[in-house]
């Protein structure tokens, strides 16, 4: 992309003054505009610029803005403890935070560009600062989950190199029993309000350092952050993104998936581990100048979320299939929200059973996003789409997404496959850079002109996509391939269940067959459990093909899930084949 294009997109997106277009009473770019933008970049026609960074480029300009008086006076950071406790920043009060916090990096801890460091913190605002710190100076950021254990932690800085580590109170003890054994560790931040030994105070360090901090020049391609796949497959791998991947990404397109204001509050509950967290709780919303609303949420309860909701004025919600089938247990007519108007779902399928839940009880519509660690979003139901319950939208606008066979040869609308990803000629900018000192499962991403995703899919006649599964997550029984979404968006239907996860299991006569585990709704008790077993086989038969009906039942009081509330299948289906 041409500099004076690059400029022009921004000028576009910061006066909020694209030529002639309103949405929703708001002057906006379409969808359609940044395909019509973004198309140029993809058949090479365009330049993408050498050198960006989104603390300067987008950050500052938004504090600019804001000193100019020309954004409304919503904060730029908004964050509550759940327990009276309340922090707010304006752009330029990030801006005076975050500069303050890059001379502890640099100048305190001797961090370089380059340099990575692990971040281990919960929903607290010092994680924002310290994101927005390593921006400005070209560390290196690894996000990593609150429930890391010290193997966990050891295994992450070990395979990272990571120079330094910031995290709290809870999980400095995890960091001291492996530190020894991380040779590359340098240097220990610890927030807290006391002290610890071995460890700096990141509080009291950074509010006695001066906020004279010049943001670092970075090229486009320069990493940004290190990711540790969630591992439900195997061990987690560090997938890398760029500036230009998480920062000049949403500049191009995610209008497409959000479509914000610099009026508007958004709240996403993912856990900061995660990429969701950098692409709705970083980068996309700030792109349009939006708040970002943070509650703490020790742990994700339907009364908390719930009581956010009716409280503050939050626009936009983005959690988790879990989050939605959790609430959707509560009886929703005793609340009343005050701005709630646009939900976003993400992490896997949510059942379409859910979405009519919600849209009954709330009038409101869940919209699904699906994406990868490496990927970012890939696919979206966008504002003004039509709704088809249990798709996941059309390809976003970076992306050229097909459904392709084994050797990489695109198949037909309704053909089941593999979703895929072209990245040749040019490879999209928002597809991750690399697995970091992992070659082969890097180039085993590839095939053909093609990133391989590793998910199962189908594309319809109008270009929406639906998820099967993880391609191990395929059952194949008596010769038919079962994908196990469709079985739990049956089951889920029926008033006795909650929750459930369909598996393969061991058959002698069949190879495999269907296994349902089953989490009861809690509303609902049956004293007779085989005969529950059999009502919900011929409800699935009756809801769907016959020959998809779960052949075994059982009956559990939770489901294994990542911390973002993906169910691990992997599990239950290793336990079924006596792998654990």
């Amino acid at each position: 992309m041409k500099l004076s294009f690059k400029l022009q997109i921004l000028k576009c997106l910061w006066t909020l003054k694209p030529p002639n277009r309103t949405f929703h009473g708001h002057p906006r770019l379409f969808a359609s505009d940044v395909y019509s933008q973004y198309e140029s970049v993809r058949r090479g026609e365009q330049q993408i610029p050498e050198y960006f960074n989104f603390a300067s480029d987008v950050l500052d300009k938004w504090s600019e803005i804001e000193k100019a008086g020309k954004r409304p006076s919503n904060p730029a950071f908004w964050w509550i403890s759940g327990k009276g406790k309340e922090v707010k920043w304006s752009f330029e009060e990030l801006g005076f935070l975050s500069r303050k916090v890059a001379n502890v990096l640099t100048k305190v801890c001797g961090l370089q560009k380059g340099d990575r460091i692990l971040v281990i913190l919960p929903r607290i605002p010092e994680w924002w600062l310290v994101y927005v710190a390593c921006m400005r100076a070209g560390i290196v950021l690894i996000p990593g989950i609150s429930q890391l254990s010290a193997k966990d932690i050891l295994y992450r800085l070990q395979t990272s190199k990571a120079a330094g580590i910031i995290t709290n109170d809870a999980l400095a003890p995890a960091v001291d029993s492996v530190a020894s054994e991380s040779q590359f560790l340098k240097t220990k931040l610890i927030v807290s309000k006391g002290g610890r030994e071995g460890w700096l105070n990141f509080t009291d360090l950074y509010e006695n350092q001066s906020d004279d901090h010049s943001c670092i020049k970075t090229r486009i391609q320069d990493s940004m952050c290190i990711f540790f796949t969630s591992g439900t497959t195997g061990s987690p791998k560090m997938t890398e993104h760029s500036q230009g991947s998480l920062g000049l990404r949403p500049l191009l397109s995610e209008r497409y998936w959000l479509d914000l204001t610099p009026s508007d509050v958004i709240w996403s509950t993912s856990d900061t581990g995660w990429i969701v967290a950098s692409v709705a709780s970083v980068f996309d919303p700030w792109v349009f100048g939006s708040c970002v609303f943070i509650h703490m949420l020790p742990q994700i309860e339907s009364k908390a979320i719930l009581n956010t909701l009716c409280r503050f004025p939050i626009d936009v919600l983005v959690g988790a299939p879990t989050l939605f089938r959790m609430l959707v247990q509560n009886d929703l007519s005793k609340s009343k929200f005050m701005s709630l108007k646009y939900c976003v779902s993400g992490g896997e399928p949510l059942n379409p059973e859910v979405m009519e839940q919600w849209k009954s009880a709330t009038g409101l519509d869940i919209r699904e996003i699906y994406g990868q660690t490496e990927t970012g979003i890939m696919c979206s139901v966008f504002k003004g789409m039509k709704i088809k319950p249990g798709s996941m939208g059309k390809a976003a606008p970076l992306f050229d997404i097909k459904i392709v066979d084994k050797d990489a040869n695109v198949l037909p609308p309704g053909q089941q496959g593999e979703i895929a990803v072209r990245t040749k000629p040019i490879r999209p900018l928002g597809l991750f850079s690399k697995y970091v000192d992992n070659p082969k499962k890097t180039a085993e991403s590839e095939r053909g002109d093609f990133y391989v995703t590793g998910d199962r899919g189908t594309m319809d006649e109008d270009g929406y996509f639906w998820f099967i599964g993880r391609d191990d997550d395929i059952i194949i029984s008596s010769g038919y391939r079962i994908g196990p979404f469709e079985v739990e968006s049956a089951l889920i239907e029926h008033p006795a269940v909650a929750e459930t996860a369909v598996v393969s299991s061991p058959d002698p006569l069949r190879g495999e067959v269907v296994k349902a585990f089953v989490v009861l709704s809690p509303t609902f008790s049956s004293a007779d459990l085989e005969s529950l077993a059999s009502d919900l086989q011929e409800h699935v038969k009756k809801t769907t093909a016959p020959y998809k009906y779960p052949r075994k039942v059982e009956f559990v009081q939770e489901l294994p899930k990542t911390v973002t509330g993906k169910i691990k299948r992997n599990e239950l289906r290793n336990k079924e084949w006596g792998r654990m």
